[in-house]
């Protein structure tokens, strides 16, 4: 039987080196070598070096003032971990395997001092066999990262950004530089005798009759006399069981219908239930050698024309079971720059809130990563949907996405990865190429204004690969989607509004903003928001040694993200500065709710003549002096988030 070892349940530790010095003592303990730069840590597994060294008090609070810059010296390392794997682990099991589910970024895995495999990119899961390089005890498991690429941030040319690490740790409009390198998910020993199961795959669907189907297949290995046997159960109960020859699952899988299941709901249309599904390997005397199971739940998605939709356009009215809902919520960005430490509890918090506010859709932005298991997991309890994007952003010098064949096979893999490990998931409803990948209007590569569509190589690839893994589900170029990047008021009327972009700030009062939004015809709106300041307690707790005032350019902690700076609106509007922090901070989460409640109101007033609106952003991931974001650094809502919610609930 295979047995599964949970290797973030040992003790880690991890030091730091001069590049490539290690390989010249690469026998050594870390904890015992000289050449170590710095010395060994406890190193929490999951996680991060950066919050390793945080815990060592060897690198400063990269939230306060400007310490991120002190903590930039951390890139310039190569960093070993190190555990010892538990002689009883080896006791049973032919072949031995180290699963990485997340390795961030580059580097090689070494047991006992010798190499046993290399990896790259963040985005993907490694899978190494330890078996040649095993001792008969006292074995050593070192994994090294080495240098992160220089530079991926937001300002640069999309079309040269090849390589596949998340863009947002080098800074964004909405965080500062902190390149996280680590081991970012679970990693795990797998001791197997032969056979097991290596995949198991399977999608979901219901009819109109409220009945559910299922597709379940995969991979199993292991020689003659074995079978299949797969169960869908709820509470104990088994509602359809099958047995089948591992050949036959192997090269056809299983297809059920009229399953009498329970239909899975977005949040605020129903219930969400659950159901599990068992593959069961047994051996030619049906003795049971391995296992998996996938939660899964059933809704049927179909994707309608707009009311007054102009002839040909996109269908942006999303009809679950048959009833179509508005889709409305946030754009989902990850919690912390160092996404290895973020717990199951900091998910679930977010989410709730999420929940609570009334919003039935995630947008997963593109120049993240996939979110976590446990992520996908709590959206299904919750009814909150996940609009997925592949790993790619824009970059303001072009927004044009690569094109050459060795970048577009290594995204073809992380597609196919992603894919592969999501679509299981009851709350997964589309898979998008990216956020804003654009050119001009005059088709040029350069610029924007112009999404990309379908003729991009790359995005054929993109389209061909979900048509072929996951049929059931919309497959969108990028977002916004156009046929026109943003919604001027000068195109309104034209046709030329399906899924949009912007605006993110009112100029000047919100007279403006307000006949803006009164006019709109967009169909669908993937993004739109407003700035509004952190409280006065986040932006004190976080200015280190700077001045809290005034909020301007000139301030570097309000430079830090500068784009979101109102000051000079506020003196514009009352004639003279903000007498206090305290002042500037309720006049400004003030604007923000206002304006986000006239376009919410807006969207929501003229559906299904609009699909949906998606507020750019959620929640912080640093402690911004002010951004667009609803949930502050510590995961409150602002006044914004009620006043959407507001809208959001129909109140």
């Amino acid at each position: 039987m295979k047995l599964v070892y949970d290797l973030s349940q040992l003790e880690w530790q991890v030091a730091g080196f001069v590049p490539h010095q290690w390989r010249f003592t690469r026998s050594e303990r870390i904890a015992a070598n000289p050449g170590a730069d710095v010395p060994a840590i406890p190193a929490p597994v999951p996680g991060s070096v950066q919050q390793a060294l945080l815990n060592a008090g060897a690198i400063p609070d990269w939230n306060v003032g400007l310490n991120a810059r002190a903590c930039e010296w951390v890139e310039n390392r190569h960093w070993i971990y190190e555990t010892v794997i538990p002689d009883g682990w080896l006791a049973s099991g032919r072949t031995f395997r180290l699963r990485c589910l997340g390795l961030d970024y580059q580097g090689c895995v070494l047991l006992n001092g010798k190499e046993v495999g290399a990896f790259q990119g963040t985005f993907v899961p490694h899978l190494f066999d330890l078996t040649p390089f095993l001792l008969p005890a006292g074995n050593v498991l070192q994994i090294v990262f080495e240098l992160s690429p220089r530079w991926l941030g937001q300002f640069g040319f999309t079309s040269r950004m090849t390589e596949w690490k998340p863009r947002y740790n080098y800074t964004w409009d909405w965080t500062s530089r902190l390149v996280q390198i680590g081991i970012w998910d679970g990693i795990f020993l797998e001791a197997t005798e032969g056979a097991e199961i290596e995949t198991l795959r399977c999608t979901t669907d219901a009819n109109p009759a409220g009945k559910g189907s299922l597709r379940a297949w995969g991979a199993v290995t292991g020689g003659e006399g074995l079978s299949v046997q797969l169960s869908l159960e709820a509470g104990g109960a088994v509602i359809r069981q099958s047995a089948l020859p591992a050949a036959h699952f192997n090269a056809e899988g299983i297809s059920w219908q009229d399953l009498p299941v329970s239909l899975w709901w977005p949040n605020g249309e129903g219930g969400r239930p659950l159901y599990t599904l068992h593959c069961r390997l047994l051996d030619s005397q049906g003795y049971k050698v391995d296992e998996e199971s996938r939660t899964v739940g059933f809704k049927r998605v179909e994707w309608r024309a707009c009311e007054g939709a102009p002839a040909g356009a996109d269908p942006w009215i999303c009809a679950v079971n048959g009833r179509p809902i508005f889709l409305q919520g946030v754009n989902w960005t990850p919690i912390r720059p160092n996404f290895a430490d973020v717990s199951e509890d900091d998910y679930r918090q977010r989410l709730e809130t999420y929940r609570d506010l009334g919003c039935n859709l995630l947008r997963v932005w593109g120049g993240a990563f996939l979110e976590k298991e446990c992520f996908y997991r709590l959206c299904d309890e919750l009814g909150l949907l996940v609009w997925q994007e592949f790993p790619l952003s824009s970059s303001g010098c072009d927004n044009w996405p690569p094109e050459d064949e060795a970048s577009i096979s290594a995204l073809s893999e992380i597609a196919r990865s992603y894919i592969a490990r999501r679509q299981h998931h009851a709350s997964l409803l589309l898979w998008c190429g990216g956020n804003e990948l654009q050119g001009s209007l005059d088709g040029s590569k350069s610029g924007g204004g112009k999404p990309v569509g379908m003729e991009h190589p790359l995005l054929q690839r993109f389209q061909q690969i979900v048509a072929t893994q996951d049929p059931g589900r919309r497959f969108l170029p990028t977002s916004s989607s156009g046929p026109l990047f943003f919604a001027e008021e000068a195109n309104y009327g034209k046709g030329l509004h399906w899924d949009v972009h912007g605006p993110w700030r009112p100029e000047g009062d919100l007279a403006a903003w307000a006949r803006y939004w009164a006019g709109d015809d967009a169909l669908f709106r993937s993004e739109t928001g407003a700035p509004g300041a952190s409280s006065v307690e986040i932006i004190r707790r976080y200015k280190g040694e700077y001045p809290e005032v005034p909020g301007t350019h000139e301030n570097p902690i309000w430079q830090r993200t500068s784009w979101w700076i109102e000051w000079p609106e506020f003196v514009a509007e009352k004639g003279r500065e903000p007498a206090n922090l305290e002042e500037y901070v309720a006049w400004s989460q003030e604007r923000q709710a206002r304006a986000l409640a006239i376009a919410a109101r807006a969207c929501k007033a003229r559906f299904p003549r609009c699909g949906g609106l998606l507020i750019w952003m959620g929640h912080d991931s640093f402690p911004c002096t002010a951004n667009t974001s609803i949930v502050d650094f510590h995961g409150r809502p602002k006044p914004a988030a009620r006043a959407v919610a507001e809208v959001f609930r129909g109140k």
